[in-house]
């Protein structure tokens, strides 16, 4: 273990300094099909993960085919959240694993197992799983809002059964929690009790592109979507291209204009060890002593503000590209407490455009005339990657804003990510009616 340590709790300092910088409001955990195991004896418990170190069994994660000595554990997990100021999020096995499952009358130790759980991470320090918690150095109770029940499991004979018995469980004991379904509901309703649905995918750049349209028609009454797994994965990919990046930049543009519906969203997976790869891509690379971010990871950066930002109209008008999208949004810097106008574009062409953005619904004198920039993310070749030699080869480049103001004319370079942050004026006052448009000309 590192000597020097995030906030003293274990983490490499370095790892997690990068996903602080990402400003993320949750921490989804301890992961997908390793909740499941290929087997039900090789699923993550968390009751063996808490407690010392030295005194838990570890267990073989049998879908990606290591052993874990499971030092990294449910407590540490919350411990993280807690230090990043974020949300922990919970996914528990219910009883199913990729293979075997447990009927629905057998399910209750499982459901039990769920409840102690909760109650470690909130229960009072003299409750039986509290005490636990306490007795690891931690009195407090952790702030767990969010629970699922399960991963992937939507289609799985049991999961109806198993989910509705850990709901009326949880939702007796803990009303407040909100609880997140394996069953997707932005085509059709639920047909259980959810507070929000989990979503996955990953597929090619050109179809995560065109899935920025993917809850345009959702409906907007029932749970909120949670999109806890997304990226582009095969050929488009590479070992984390330019590309990928690009598709998902404009798939997140989809997800922040239908933030209505759409509560969360997480790039997955984040890490990995460069030395034992069991997936491809990845957000943040490493080693034992180096890490670089893919571009995929530099894309959350362009989003890093979006998380209660006011969100406003963003049109395109165009007759002969389909590769452009666009969202705009206010935001005020934690820094020194300004407030920016941020518009984000994604050229997911080959070729350069130039647009004439118009900004509407302002008073007069609105963008202040200095302190606004442009950011763009691109590179040479659409299928350029990073790597421990050229940490830095696709990352984003900021440079000043010379004519900010309610119309400007900005070219967009072929296969490039802009986001332009035009600096308002104290008297700015956010209104519905504020809309940005654009006019191409390719």
């Amino acid at each position: 273990m590192p000597l020097d340590t995030y906030k003293g709790h274990g983490f490499r300092k370095d790892l997690v300094n990068m996903l602080a910088d990402l400003k993320p409001q949750f921490i989804r955990f301890p992961g997908g099909c390793f909740v499941e195991g290929e087997w039900l004896r090789n699923a993550f418990r968390w009751k063996e993960t808490v407690g010392p170190w030295e005194e838990r069994p570890g267990h073989f994660g049998d879908v990606w085919m290591y052993w874990t000595d499971d030092g990294l554990g449910y407590f540490e997990f919350l411990q993280l959240a807690e230090d990043l100021g974020t949300l922990p999020i919970w996914v528990f096995n219910n009883g199913i694993s990729h293979n075997d499952q447990v009927d629905t009358s057998n399910v209750l130790p499982f459901v039990q197992e769920a409840l102690d759980g909760i109650e470690f991470a909130r229960g009072n320090p003299n409750s039986t799983w509290g005490s636990l918690r306490a007795s690891m150095g931690h009195p407090e109770p952790f702030d767990l809002r969010y629970v699922a029940i399960g991963n992937e499991d939507c289609g799985k004979k049991n999961y109806r059964g198993n989910y509705l018995k850990f709901h009326s469980a949880i939702k007796l004991a803990y009303p407040d929690i909100k609880i997140i379904s394996n069953c997707d509901a932005s085509s059709h309703p639920l047909d259980h009790p959810a507070d929000l649905y989990d979503f996955h995918v990953y597929t090619s750049a050109s179809n995560m592109f065109s899935m920025a349209h993917q809850f345009d028609r959702t409906s907007r009454n029932g749970p909120k979507a949670f999109v806890s797994e997304y990226a582009v994965t095969g050929k488009d990919a590479g070992a984390g291209s330019l590309l990928a990046a690009l598709a998902e930049a404009g798939f997140l543009i989809g997800l922040e204009k239908n933030s209505d519906v759409v509560e969360m969203a997480s790039y997955a997976p984040l890490f990995v060890n460069a030395n034992n790869k069991r997936w491809n891509p990845d957000a943040i690379v490493f080693n034992s002593s180096q890490l670089y971010g893919t571009p995929s990871y530099w894309v959350q950066y362009f989003f890093s503000e979006s998380s209660g930002a006011t969100i406003f109209n963003a049109t395109i008008q165009t007759n002969s590209s389909t590769s452009l999208l666009a969202s705009a949004i206010s935001w005020k810097s934690s820094e020194d407490q300004k407030t920016y106008l941020r518009i984000k574009i994604v050229n997911f062409g080959s070729n350069l455009v130039n647009l004439r953005i118009h900004i509407n619904g302002l008073e007069s004198d609105s963008i202040s005339l200095s302190g606004s920039t442009k950011t763009v993310l691109t590179s040479k070749n659409v299928m350029d990657e990073n790597s421990f030699n050229e940490p830095k080869k696709v990352i984003p480049s900021s440079s000043l804003l010379e004519q900010a103001g309610e119309e400007m004319d900005i070219g967009l370079p072929a296969h490039s990510f802009t986001s332009i942050d035009l600096l308002m004026a104290s008297s700015y006052i956010r209104t519905p009616a504020d809309s940005f448009s654009a006019v191409s000309s390719i």
